[in-house]
């Protein structure tokens, strides 16, 4: 298109005219099953008519009420209810509009209430592409390749592989690669924080093993290192709990939010400890729309979508129902090497990244259904659609994945 960047990469060519739900219809009038969900984003689906009405409300009140200067009517309210959803001690909010923003936020957070100067992140990470959150992603070289030098100060620790013969080996390997880390080349005392996301992104949508995550948050408590973790993917709702950081036993310092948790709208939030918070110096972080009134009005509409009774059950229930197909599939066509659950953020390896990729592009071509790739090799195609995604939905797009399967 004229006057655009090339810079973006593009899923589709479709032009969009309208979504409701799963579901996205073009300026042409064709219908598309969406299951990439603006890339985990569209967590009520398309324009939910709760969040479209919170939006619309607060469009008529005002657009922008600049934080720095006011304090809107829905600031504490919406302070009030992450207080609620979010792990234990996490207590006190920052409100920005990016995942990069947010992931940034926490490092200077973690800087200044540490004073320490270094971060470690895992092998596979996903945080941003801003300079610093590029710095800290190590998933895939083009999201880095051509801006160095990157910022100083990051350093990579293992994240272990969960297709090893003993995993239980593998999460040992693992710590005691973080351990080398800190013995060679970033001292506990340097180490202000650790920030790992509970559940891989674009490294392939990887749940850490268990044992992983809480030696590691062992091994920061005992350092007096923070513990970070980046729900921007994993969160709100999208693995069945609220956070994917509730699956163990770890209590993160400091979390990051952002994608599913307004719908849509552009919004972020890091939780941290008040006396975390306390020492974080006014003025030396902000941003011109973090917390503006729309974003607020947002989050609180999804948040009560993604709080109501039994929603988080039906959230696991159609993981559960994808993952049975999935596994169905691979014992009555072959092709699939792996799959991967954590409630209804999903992933199946396929035999090569030239299958999965003919895989996406015949469920696009042929069944109207969207899907995506991720992961280092591209063998791994993730399936993330609205959290309201219904039960024929599923079946429609397993109906789409068993065509593609025998057709390529």
């Amino acid at each position: 298109m004229a006057n655009l960047s090339n810079v973006w990469t593009k899923l589709t060519g479709l032009e969009i005219a309208s979504g409701e739900g799963s579901w996205l219809t073009t300026t042409s009038g064709e219908r598309y099953l969406d299951f990439v969900a603006g890339i985990a984003v569209n967590s009520s689906g398309h324009s939910h008519p709760k969040v479209v009405e919170a939006i619309a409300n607060q469009a008529a009140r005002g657009l922008h009420l600049q934080v720095n200067m006011f304090t809107h009517d829905l600031l504490q309210p919406l302070a009030d209810k992450l207080d609620e959803i979010t792990p234990a001690g996490i207590d006190t909010f920052f409100f920005t509009n990016s995942g990069a923003e947010v992931t940034e936020a926490a490092v200077k957070l973690a800087k200044q209430a540490t004073g320490r100067p270094n971060t470690i992140v895992f092998q596979g990470s996903f945080h941003g592409r801003t300079h610093m959150a590029m710095a800290m992603t190590t998933s895939k070289t083009i999201y880095r390749a051509g801006y160095a030098p990157l910022p100083s100060g990051i350093f990579v620790a293992p994240f272990p592989d969960v297709h090893a013969d003993d995993i239980d080996a593998e999460v040992t390997k693992a710590l005691d690669g973080f351990d080398v880390l800190l013995e060679t080349n970033t001292a506990p005392s340097e180490t202000a924080c650790v920030i790992v996301e509970p559940v891989l992104g674009e490294g392939g949508y990887v749940p850490a093993p268990p044992g992983f995550l809480e030696g590691i948050d062992a091994r920061c408590k005992e350092h007096g290192i923070l513990f970070v973790a980046d729900e921007v993917q994993s969160g709100a709702g999208r693995t069945a709990k609220m956070w994917a950081i509730d699956h163990y036993d770890v209590r993160p310092d400091v979390i990051c939010m952002a994608k599913g948790i307004a719908s849509g709208f552009p919004f972020a939030a890091l939780g941290a400890r008040k006396e975390l918070d306390d020492k974080w110096t006014p003025g030396s972080h902000g941003g011109t729309y973090g917390g503006n009134p729309m974003a607020c009005a947002a989050a609180l509409a999804t948040i009560e979508i993604l709080t109501a009774d039994g929603f988080l059950d039906d959230v696991q229930a159609r993981g559960d129902q994808l993952t049975a197909g999935l596994r169905q599939l691979q014992a009555d066509r072959g092709g699939i090497a792996n799959i991967r659950q954590l409630g209804l953020m999903v992933a199946a390896d396929f035999v090569d990244a030239a299958t999965a990729s003919a895989v996406v592009k015949h469920a696009f071509d042929e069944s109207n259904v969207i899907l995506m790739t991720t992961g280092r090799a591209g063998v791994a195609v993730r399936f993330m659609p609205p959290l309201t995604v219904s039960e024929d939905e599923i079946d429609l797009a397993l109906r789409a994945l068993d065509k593609a399967l025998v057709s390529i």
